[in-house]
């Protein structure tokens, strides 16, 4: 079944690229870049590697259009199994994350201003200069400890319209809850007891391969709907 008639097929190449452009800025550039405990060295990093940190950048604005189309194409496989929901997940999944890509790339910009010595900056010295990147920078990981609380929100409606559809495992529907569930802890746990966000991470990795399951299945296998009035002959046939 070609990705035009299967609007399944869609949303898991959307999905899939989402997952290729998320680690760049989430996992692979402050391996890279950063060094904890050391704002000077961090500078220096970003300073001599500009263009890596530029594509940290892009790839935020990438992502954050990459998650709107993702959304409105599973609003397109799911608007006949609730409508309701489906905007749910249009909301809080792709309209209020994006926006929340695009607070990130300002704050990210600053930090390259600041790394690059900006005249405007001269009033600063050195190690003030510095402690403002590393306050640039924390706030991208505050920002993206808040954000976790929408990416585990709009999971769950996203659960409850592959549990109804019928066209899609039930089984996915119940891991994308759990998924979901395990980002709104992640969340709290970030906010409210910092000092155990690693510990609950690691403990949370079977639930969050919830949203890799899903997207590994649609783009391997895709989903169709079928049309209303052929499943309700179905349901007519087996009564």
């Amino acid at each position: 079944m070609s990705s035009t008639h299967n609007p399944g097929r869609v949303a898991g190449l959307w999905y899939l690229l989402l997952c290729i452009a998320g680690p760049l800025r989430l996992v692979y550039i402050p391996s890279k870049l950063f060094v904890h405990g050391d704002a000077a060295a961090t500078v220096n990093n970003i300073a001599a590697h500009e263009w890596l940190f530029r594509f940290g950048i892009v790839g935020d604005l990438f992502g954050a259009v990459v998650l709107i189309f993702l959304v409105l194409a599973f609003c397109r496989l799911f608007k006949d199994v609730d409508q309701y929901l489906a905007i749910l997940v249009v909301i809080l999944g792709g309209v209020m994350p994006a926006l929340l890509y695009f607070v990130n790339v300002v704050s990210d910009s600053g930090v390259l201003m600041i790394a690059r010595g900006a005249d405007f900056l001269s009033v600063f010295d050195k190690p003030q200069r510095d402690a403002l990147v590393m306050l640039l920078l924390r706030l991208h990981d505050a920002q993206n400890t808040a954000a976790e609380m929408l990416w585990g929100l709009w999971l769950i409606p996203l659960a409850m319209l592959v549990y109804r559809s019928r066209f899609l495992p039930r089984f996915l529907g119940v891991w994308l809850v759990i998924n979901g569930i395990a980002y709104v802890i992640l969340c709290l746990t970030g906010e409210l007891f910092p000092q155990y966000s690693n510990k609950a991470f690691l403990i949370s990795q079977p639930a969050l391969f919830g949203e890799l399951a899903f997207m590994l299945w649609l783009v391997i296998k895709g989903s169709k709907p079928q049309p209303q009035h052929a499943a309700g002959l179905s349901s007519s046939a087996v009564a």
